[in-house]
């Protein structure tokens, strides 16, 4: 695969992430609770029939100035215990309207902020009550997001004796002049002692995190952070962008004055990320994603049984419908999207003063539940077969080209670049191609509006 940064420049624009169809500026307030319940009983009788559950924690001892995530700073003990008393509440209250009894967990991920900023004792204690109201999958998928600055080898045992079996671990850079600049701990022990104990403790898919795009960092610089991760033998390694947005996190202007990488230096490290890891012997999934071979998520890629949700890339077989717990939760169903309060204490006040705490969301229509699955097999697998897809709604193929709007003249300059392949079966995309998959998945999307601004750049 040659990628350039010409290549890149080219396809740079604005657009959906779609890590949800439609994206998330479609949900409104209009939304209710009302509509919720509706939607949490519907989906006792939709696929996926596996639940996901999502764990939100807000909190964070200090904020990293790099952050765009919904987070809350040096909480009291006391704010914290009634955040977790709350999510508990919650929980039991969804439960109320699902089949408890014919639908297993597959998919279990906690996320933030960051997650054991908290005491282990209140992890245990929502996860003690997830085992209690739903019956686990003997595979389920357990994951956890960790600083390493706040991870001690014993809460790796509390965390396995709690059923974890992977953790994301946020590393962002190995230099400590970049994460003294962005407000960032490094951590606490050697990341690779902390890997090889995870292994031990029989974690597997092992998450290192990092960002580029952050002040002091250089494309040399990169490469030696990423040179370290390699050697750590991780089961994943995320590159993620910095997207820099300081009208909505004023706190992102600190940065600027520092100073932040050009963007041409920006796209060299991300085009060095690619080569470095897959000349390492990873697989690169999408842009910024890259897992060993023998990975459960670089197997589901190759096998074209890959999906993708707000928490990130999972296989088909772990996948389920998201049930979101904590102020800022994303609940993902077949029929409907619903998103609770983002401020902590505004979410314990409506979830102790009505049981729910919604604060606005979206219900799909059916041709929208079509766009969503066309849109997420071009972005998960890299590929389209018209038939699948009809297939999966009781449709003609023409019905369904109808519904995207399918026209191979939008396509027609990615398949000169030979970036894909068209024919009246759908479309093929190369490996190139991958690179660019929001791009692509843009033209099957009806609803897009070209031109808005509302959206990140696509690489």
């Amino acid at each position: 695969m040659n990628i350039t940064s010409e290549f890149l420049d080219k396809h740079n624009v604005s657009g959906p992430r779609y890590t949800s169809y439609p994206p998330a500026n479609f949900f409104h307030t209009q939304f209710t609770t009302e509509n919720y319940i509706e939607q949490l009983i519907a989906s006792n009788n939709q696929q996926p029939e596996n639940i996901s559950i999502y764990i939100h924690i807000p909190f964070c001892p200090q904020r990293c100035h790099f952050c765009g995530c919904n987070t809350e700073i040096g909480q009291k003990k006391s704010f914290v215990e009634r955040y977790v008393d709350t999510i508990k509440l919650e929980i039991r209250n969804v439960c109320e309207h699902l089949d408890l009894k014919n639908r297993k967990v597959t998919q279990i991920h906690w996320g933030g902020g960051t997650p054991n900023a908290i005491a282990m004792k209140f992890i245990a204690d929502i996860m003690n009550l997830i085992k209690e109201k739903f019956i686990l999958d003997n595979n389920a998928e357990i994951a956890i997001e960790c600083s390493p600055a706040y991870l001690e080898f014993e809460h790796i045992d509390q965390l396995a004796a709690m059923g974890f079996n992977r953790m994301s671990l946020g590393i962002q850079d190995f230099r400590e002049d970049v994460l003294k600049v962005v407000n960032r701990q490094g951590p606490r022990h050697p990341v690779k002692d902390v890997v090889d104990y995870l292994r031990k403790k029989g974690f597997s898919g092992i998450n290192l995190d990092f960002i580029y795009g952050l002040p002091l960092q250089t494309v040399e610089s990169l490469k030696e952070t990423i040179q370290k991760a390699i050697e750590i033998k991780p089961d994943r390694i995320v590159t993620f962008s910095y997207a820099h947005v300081p009208w909505v996190k004023e706190e992102q202007l600190k940065l600027e004055k520092i100073g932040l990488p050009s963007p041409k230096e920006k796209m060299d490290m991300l085009i060095n990320n690619i080569k470095q890891l897959q000349e390492a012997g990873y697989e690169s999934i999408g842009i910024d994603h890259f897992a060993h071979p023998d990975d459960q998520l670089a197997i589901a890629y190759k096998n074209k049984k890959l999906h993708r949700n707000f928490q990130g890339y999972c296989t088909l077989e772990t996948t389920g419908q998201v049930y979101g717990f904590g102020a800022s939760s994303i609940t993902q169903l077949w029929g409907a999207y619903a998103q609770n309060i983002k401020s902590a204490a505004l979410y314990m006040d409506a979830i102790e003063k009505t049981g729910f705490a919604i604060e606005r969301g979206f219900t799909l229509n059916v041709n929208q539940q079509i766009v969503r699955s066309v849109i997420n097999s071009i972005m998960c697998n890299g590929v389209l077969i018209f038939k699948e897809i009809a297939a999966q709604f009781n449709m003609t193929v023409d019905e369904i080209k109808k519904i995207v709007n399918f026209d191979p003249n939008k396509l027609i300059d990615f398949e000169k670049e030979g970036i894909i392949s068209i024919s009246d079966d759908g479309i093929i995309i190369s490996e190139l191609g991958h690179k660019i998959a929001r791009n692509i998945a843009m033209a099957f999307d009806p609803d897009l509006k070209q031109g808005e601004s509302i959206y990140s750049k696509t690489v």
